[in-house]
């Protein structure tokens, strides 16, 4: 397997906890389960969000997050975060004044796991993003890249309850990031692309939850052309994903999978 630039470490004794229990036949057990904590999140003085994260990568996760809520730009300077682990708290500092009082009025819950939130104006900046439309998938990469995800040393493997997210090119994973919420590994990725600098141009993201909106439009704001899942789709997700032109491939399962928008990028060179 490639070098991957990131990922969680199972082996990080904060992300899970031993707790004794019974199977079912009535014999006692330890299993390892994960950890969850409060991470509230505060702009230049001003309380944005409460995050239920395992908290492995804060900076990342919050950085993320405000970049794909439009509460950074890309030529903001951050001029601090603080991250208080004490009372769960992290403050990111920017040279530019901020002032959310009105966007933060129009919350959306979405369906993500422990409750994303998206806000409404998301949608109106989406529709100015314009995706490559000269990058290819070819169909043999993909039973590689899910064999990789599925074998990857990772939380899940250790302790399950938690959704996988990365990012490829190629065959080869870049970024491998896991949380509680999908959403909330996606923003970590996010995050770590935008301090990086690294290109979205020619990548391909991967993850273990379901197609919906919020993931869908996410993808598209970090400017990633092809969004690849095991799970299924949800109808307002594949309709997005049509409009911004995403390449939209679920139920993916060995050499399987289900193509709902975007085909064109599609070289079929794995058909038997």
């Amino acid at each position: 397997m490639n070098e991957i630039l990131i990922k969680p470490n199972p082996d990080d004794n904060r992300l899970t906890t031993n707790i004794s229990g019974f199977d079912q036949t009535g014999n006692p057990l330890n299993i390892d389960v994960i950890e969850e904590r409060p991470l509230t999140l505060y702009l230049n003085g001003e309380e944005i969000i409460t995050h239920m994260s395992i908290c492995d990568y804060p900076e990342y996760l919050v950085v993320g997050y405000l970049l794909n809520q439009n509460m950074l730009l890309d030529d903001d300077e951050i001029i601090a975060v603080e991250y208080d682990s004490e009372i769960d708290v992290i403050v990111v500092r920017t040279k530019r004044e901020t002032n959310y009082e009105e966007k933060l009025k129009k919350k959306i819950h979405t369906s993500g796991c422990a409750q994303g939130t998206m806000f409404g104006d998301i949608m109106e900046n989406i529709e100015n993003i314009s995706l490559d439309k000269e990058q290819k998938i070819n169909t043999s990469w993909i039973p590689p890249i899910l064999k990789k995800f599925n074998t990857i040393d990772s939380l899940y493997l250790k302790a399950g309850a938690i959704h996988g997210c990365g990012v490829c090119c190629g065959e080869n994973i870049l970024i491998y990031m896991e949380d509680v919420g999908r959403h909330n590994a996606v923003d970590k990725i996010t995050g770590y692309m935008w301090k990086h600098n690294i290109s979205s141009k020619d990548k391909i993201f991967y993850t273990t939850g379901r197609l919906t909106s919020e993931m869908v439009i996410k993808c598209v704001q970090m400017g990633i052309s092809v969004l690849i899942s095991r799970s299924g789709f949800t109808a307002w997700g594949v309709e997005i994903a049509k409009k911004t032109g995403l390449t939209l491939i679920g139920r993916a399962r060995g050499s399987r999978f289900t193509v709902l928008s975007g085909n064109e990028r599609i070289i079929y060179d794995n058909i038997k």
